[in-house]
């Protein structure tokens, strides 16, 4: 018997290391699964945020800040059902405005090909972006060759005139070195007003931060009336100005016909060496202490002092070099773990012995990986804690084997137990297994996403452990016991034989309770312990229960059999007490641990949405300022300096104009100063937003919006050039025709007589984007010129084409008329026609919209079609004209 007993005793203490060891493998796992959660959600958060950055970065050289932000907070929130679309205007009163215009632009283009002009133009405008910077200016836009600037935007400043006129020396300056080195006659036209601006953006798509006024439209005539290298300025600033520059009369009415009109007094500033010695002011003179030590020439080239290492953006930015994501990954898990405090955050999140969270919604939180609340949070180590279990069971039925005489009651038991232990374990290793019926998983995955349920089961198989651990204890009447016995009747006059095994070769004996019995009772308790998923409290429950029927049984046996050793018993008792004890101690500690786990995690989760919420805000607004595939093109290479252009072959141009819309637009007290007129042009571009949302005019790409001219183009890209059948040309001619009747609703609805104008070309572009802190994506050629000619020359209610189109349409079955030889500058002589309505195969056909038919009414004399009174636009550039 010794031999036996020695065997059973080095099969319990295995199995009880190996236990321990099972018992510690899932909680490791658990928490290292937890930790790389954590840490994949930290670098998804890291990753995300620095692509915010990036986008942030893009849009903030876009937008002004305080716009940006508003429009982000109105995505973000929920759409409010209103009349008109929302405004973002703001009046800004005494600022000042400067516009300059690039003279003999025409030769320097003829010298260079479309890329090299793009990349030219970049260059130049990044300089005067960073001198712009440096003086306190903020840039509104580019129109071609013209570049405009406002100094007291979106913060007033006292010196606003003398940042401008600053600004202005300064651009001559680099133009001059541009002449220089291009050895081309080229130089800038500067004209300066001061007022007061409205300024915002307006429609729904591709924003541009624009400014509107009558003061805007006087400084663009002061530009216009203004002498090729000199400063030009009204009275207005003069007066802010004092007496720090030296001036003389301008004379710009005799340049300009709107200054003579008006009576605008003019000056030019004399250059010379007058204001920066002697500026009183504090913003300019701040920005000029920072490159005090760089000579002018190297300022006005656009290097400034560069202070650390840094990296040069593709935006004209300076930022710290980046580190690299794994370390920055590391960094940050290594500061989260230095200031993480374990039993701080489980006095400050959890309550005390129970571990339930202080805030009912962190118990009930959703997370987004798994859409769980905590109490029903999916424990993917649940089949090991059964498995682990399951080795326990089997070395206390093989230690009891072995040692005692079983019973029919210990067989019994014992197999119920194994049949109900294995099937539960091959329920749940069946999850996974997809060669199973789909019904035995879906049994399993209901155990894994329903805790009460596996706690539930995890208990059943404790107390099916601990009744197998009773059961050598009892045998039922009828029974044969070998060795002693002790017989105790019960109330219903049914026996119950406690066994005691003595030891044939000496006098004392060995009995269950003082030896074997409460080894096996920590085995159960060491099963309990297991299972994880159970909460600490309900372990308490769970270890009590086991704990206590093990006192009743050793006290009633005590008290039962004189021969037992008392002192023996009281020591196994207080053994398996402290036992007890400690493993609530660890389950305290567990069940902390993976409480703050998942609160760690929670809150990594939750930043990372917040983060992905952000991103996807600035994607809605980016997605609205630079097409997609631009934007994604400069958020991928943030820190390159690479030029972005693209040469596009067949390219469709429209531009649409309300040459009667600056009769429309008064600055009055009852409009609110004319922003009451801008709320319209606001409501007219949005519709016209709205409709490039449709499916059939998926091929346009609105290019902007300058004053009351809508620029727009199809074509640009791969999968909207359309070169065999001309899709994204039709549907120019369709987008044309749909906003020309829109317009006439919006008169309908707002009793105005509103009239557009409409040109279409087509032809080989150069598509790009210029400006290194503020990206303005554009396109230029040829092709564009003679769109902006084919509208500014253009009928009003026509919508005027070139042959090249003509020619396009009129096999599509839309009807056409020709308007005949008109002059157009710079282009001479040519045959344009009128697109009178949609084909009859289009959907504006079918829907019943009227159509303008081919009449004599609307037929043009050749003849005098030269003689008809043409518009021109200022500049021979894209750019449409500024709003009074």
């Amino acid at each position: 018997m010794l031999w036996l007993q020695l065997l059973s005793s080095i099969i319990v203490v295995v199995g009880t290391n190996v236990a321990g060891a099972l018992t510690h493998h899932p909680r490791e796992l658990a928490q290292r699964q937890a930790f790389l959660e954590t840490r994949q959600c930290v670098e998804a958060r890291l990753t995300t945020q620095r692509e915010n950055q990036q986008q942030e970065r893009l849009l903030l050289s876009v937008l002004p800040r305080h716009v940006a932000m508003e429009m982000k907070a109105d995505i973000a929130g929920k759409p409010k059902d209103t009349m008109f679309h929302k405004i973002y205007i703001q009046r800004h009163e005494n600022v000042s405005i400067l516009f300059a215009d690039i003279c003999g632009f025409t030769s320097l283009s003829d010298q260079c090909t479309a890329e090299e002009l793009v990349r030219l133009l970049n260059e130049l405008f990044a300089r005067f972006d960073k001198l712009a910077a440096e003086h306190h200016c903020l840039r509104i836009k580019l129109l071609g060759d013209c570049y405009y600037c406002v100094s007291g935007l979106p913060e007033p400043i006292p010196d606003h005139a003398h940042c401008c006129v600053e600004m202005g020396l300064d651009m001559i300056d680099a133009i001059t070195l541009v002449r220089e080195v291009m050895a081309v006659n080229v130089n800038m036209r500067v004209g300066i007003h001061t007022g007061r601006v409205l300024c915002g953006v307006l429609g729904l798509r591709k924003w541009q931060f624009d400014v509107w006024s009558n003061d805007v439209t006087l400084a663009n005539h002061m530009e216009s009336g203004g002498i090729p290298g000199r400063v030009h300025i009204t009275k207005e600033t003069l007066d802010c100005l004092g007496e720090y520059y030296e001036v003389e009369e301008g004379r710009g009415a005799e340049r300009n016909s709107y200054l003579k009109e008006h009576n605008i007094e003019t000056y030019l500033i004399v250059p010379g060496k007058t204001y920066k010695d002697n500026v009183p002011t504090s913003g300019l003179k701040r920005g000029l202490t920072i490159n005090e030590n760089v000579s002018k020439e190297m300022r006005v080239m656009g290097h400034g002092s560069q202070r650390g290492k840094q990296a040069k953006l593709g935006f004209g930015e300076t930022v710290e070099c980046e580190k690299d994501p794994e370390d920055e990954v590391n960094e940050y898990l290594m500061r989260a773990i230095d200031a993480r405090s374990i039993d701080r955050l489980r006095a400050e999140h959890c309550t005390p012995f129970i571990l339930t969270f202080r805030r009912p919604d962190i118990e009930e939180k959703t997370i987004a990986c798994n859409m769980f609340q905590y109490s029903r949070e999916r424990d993917r180590m649940l089949s090991a804690y059964f498995v682990c279990s399951a080795f326990v069971y089997m070395i206390v039925v093989l230690a009891i084997a072995i040692t005692l005489s079983g019973s029919v009651y210990f067989y019994a038991c014992t197999g119920v137990s194994v049949l109900v232990i294995t099937l539960v374990n091959c329920i749940l290793l069946a999850e996974k297994n997809e060669t199973l019926p789909q019904w035995l998983r879906n049994i399993a995955l209901r155990i894994f996403e329903n805790r009460a349920i596996a706690q539930s089961i995890a208990t059943i198989v404790v107390f099916l452990t601990f009744i197998t651990v009773l059961s050598p204890l009892v045998k039922l009447d009828g029974e044969t016991c070998e060795n002693n016995t002790s017989t105790t009747e019960w109330l219903d006059n049914s026996k119950v034989i406690v066994q005691r095994i003595e030891k044939q070769d000496g006098p004392c004996y060995y009995t269950l309770f003082s030896d074997l019995f409460p080894v096996l009772v920590m085995l159960v308790m060491v099963t309990c312990a297991v299972y994880q998923i159970l909460t600490s409290i309900f372990k308490v429950a769970v270890l009590s229960t086991v704990v206590t029927c093990y006192l009743g049984v050793s006290i009633y046996q005590a008290m039962n059999d004189d021969r037992l050793d008392i002192a023996e018993k009281w020591l196994a008792g207080v053994l398996v007490i402290f036992f007890m004890a400690c493993l609530i101690v660890h389950s305290q500690h567990t069940e902390a641990t993976y409480r703050l786990d998942f609160l760690w995690k929670l809150q990594a989760t939750e930043e990372k949405e917040e983060m992905e919420n952000l991103k996807a805000y600035n994607q809605k607004l980016l997605a609205n300022i630079l097409p997609e595939h631009v934007a994604a093109h400069f958020l991928s290479t943030v820190n390159s300096d690479e030029l972005y252009h693209e040469q596009c072959d067949f390219v469709c141009i429209m531009f649409a104009s309300i040459p009667n819309f600056s009769e429309f637009y008064v600055e009055l007290e009852a409009n609110n100063e004319g922003v009451e007129c801008l709320r319209l042009l606001n409501e007219i571009i949005a519709d016209f937003d709205e409709l490039l949302g449709k499916e059939e005019f998926k091929y346009i790409e609105k290019i902007k919006s300058t004053g009351s001219t809508y620029m727009a183009a199809s074509g640009l890209t791969k999968s909207t050039c359309d070169k065999k059948d001309y899709k994204h040309v039709i549907a120019m001619a369709e987008y044309a025709l749909t906003i020309r009747q829109q317009l006439s609703e919006v008169n309908e609805h707002s009793f105005n007589n509103f009239r557009m104008r409409v040109g279409i070309n087509i032809g080989p572009v150069v598509a790009g984007v210029i400006g290194a802190r503020k990206p303005q994506y554009d396109i230029w050629g040829n092709a564009v010129n003679v769109a902006s000619r084919m509208d500014s020359t253009g009928v009003l209610d026509k919508i005027q084409v070139t042959r090249e189109v003509h020619d396009i349409l009129l096999a599509n079955g839309y009807p056409l008329t020709c308007r005949g030889s008109i002059e157009v500058k710079g282009k001479g002589s040519m045959v344009t026609y009128f697109l009178n309505g949609p084909s009859p195969s289009s959907k504006m056909w079918n829907n019943g919209t009227e159509i303008l038919t081919r009449s004599n009414s609307n037929n043009y004399d050749n003849s005098n079609s030269n003689n008809t009174n043409i518009e021109e636009i200022t500049s021979s550039s894209n750019n449409g004209a500024v709003l009074p």
